[in-house]
């Protein structure tokens, strides 16, 4: 068993039962974190063991990506400045009838890539082809929780509740724990009469969790009124959808009475601002779901629609529009954004010993060097974290006691061939000449 130790850096844990941050040593056994000293010195490794100098570095939990679609990536920058509906219809959705499964896994292996530079170390993903997505994650070594995307105008639905079967037996819990699968219904609004009735009656012959899009657009909300007379949430809510863990994407138009079921519900919401500000689809109202007692974690969304995979920004961006949109600079406070971005994340997925830096957790964690001009003085590190920070901070990544990134170096991935596939697999779908 290899044992890491962690000396004399600076410690934002996210543990309640501890201060919001400490000096102090860390040791990793195995997958999992053995003991957390708040002061140096104070641990002492048995048997072979790892130093890293903590001195200069920030340790905080790995970041929690709770909603994406990371095979997009390889669409970044294909079709911007577009609302929702067109830019799907028009543009994301004709293309994605091209994809192949080399494609899905050059894209996927690009995010990841991209995920783990920027301090992620588990992300949501929602997608086709997911066995080369789940190859993806298990040769690079990062936590997810995968499903296949389901999509009721489908025309081989079929196909899609066989794909998702094979999908749980082949790969949930595969990883020592690290991949996690799950159902992806795409949205309420994306299928047939019955599409939702019978995702629900999968959900309680697999027992698996669901993530869904949910009240993204104004147009979702008011299809859905003119069609069925209630907003999606109530429409899902009387399917008995919610009668299982549920994680709703987006959640921007929501009335009081869709909050209070989602409330009632315990219905996890994935928040992604920058997204839903790049497509104006408008602002999910934060302040008034953790009001509520509703769990809300961040997601980036794929990059075809952000245009980055940044959960630093992410978070920035989640404090300072609630602040905006409420015109309250107590809104959204920092230390409520970080807990958005670990912690609750963790719980929303269903994560049990993820988000915080505890004994017996698993040894997910990330260090941020601190000898930066931006983040100097340190007066208050979760301001720094959440407010000052940048995903070029992150020195150190580890996930299951792995570490994946080090001093600016990947340890299990190859950057230069996946950039190198991925701008291949892109040139053919888009066909600008790259590959034939």
């Amino acid at each position: 068993m290899n044992n890491i130790l962690i000396k004399n850096a600076l410690i934002v844990s996210m543990d309640e039962k501890r201060e919001d941050f400490f000096y102090g040593d860390i040791l990793v056994s195995g997958d999992k974190i053995e003991n957390i000293a708040e002061r140096p010195g104070k641990i002492t490794a048995q048997g072979p063991h790892q130093v890293i100098d903590g001195s200069g570095l920030l340790i905080m939990p790995g970041l929690i990506n709770t909603h994406g679609h990371a095979a997009m990536s390889i669409f970044r920058g294909y079709a911007d400045d577009l609302p929702l509906k067109k830019w799907l219809e028009n543009k994301i959705w004709p293309i994605e009838a091209k994809l192949q499964s080399d494609d899905v896994y050059w894209g996927t292996m690009l995010s990841i890539a991209e995920m783990i530079r920027g301090g992620t170390t588990t992300f949501t993903d929602m997608y086709y082809y997911m066995d080369r997505v789940a190859e993806a994650v298990s040769e690079s070594g990062i936590r997810a929780v995968l499903s296949r995307g389901m999509i009721g105008l489908d025309f081989d639905l079929e196909k899609g509740f066989e794909d998702s079967r094979s999908f749980i037996n082949n790969w949930h819990g595969a990883e020592n724990g690290r991949v996690s699968v799950i159902l992806g219904p795409h949205s309420a609004y994306g299928g047939s009469g019955d599409f939702i009735q019978r995702v629900v009656d999968f959900a309680a012959e697999t027992g698996r969790p669901l993530q869904i899009h949910l009240a993204e657009t104004r147009d979702e909300v008011d299809g859905c009124l003119e069609e069925h007379g209630c907003s999606s949430t109530m429409m899902l809510a009387e399917a008995g959808f919610f009668d299982f863990k549920v994680i709703a994407a987006h959640c921007v138009h929501l009335s009081d009475t869709d909050i209070n079921i989602l409330a009632e519900k315990n219905v996890g919401v994935s928040h992604n601002p920058g997204s839903n500000l790049k497509l104006g689809s408008g602002i999910a109202p934060v302040k008034k779901l953790l009001e509520k007692g509703i769990k809300v974690g961040i997601g980036t969304d794929g990059a075809a629609s952000n245009n980055n995979l940044d959960m630093i920004e992410e978070m920035r961006l989640a404090a300072l529009i609630s602040k905006g949109f409420n015109m309250d600079p107590t809104a959204l406070n920092a230390g409520t954004a970080l807990q958005m971005a670990c912690p609750m994340g963790a719980e929303i997925l269903g994560l049990e010993k993820n988000g915080i830096l505890k004994a017996g957790y698993s040894a997910d964690l990330i260090g941020l060097r601190l000898d930066r001009p931006h983040l100097t003085p340190l007066h208050d590190p979760l301001a720094h974290l959440v407010y000052a920070s940048a995903a070029a901070d992150v020195d150190l990544v580890m996930v299951d006691g792995r570490i994946l990134f080090q001093d600016g170096n990947f340890k299990t991935l190859d950057e230069e061939r996946i950039r190198f596939e991925a701008s291949r697999c892109a040139g053919r779908l888009t066909n600008d000449g790259k590959d034939s």
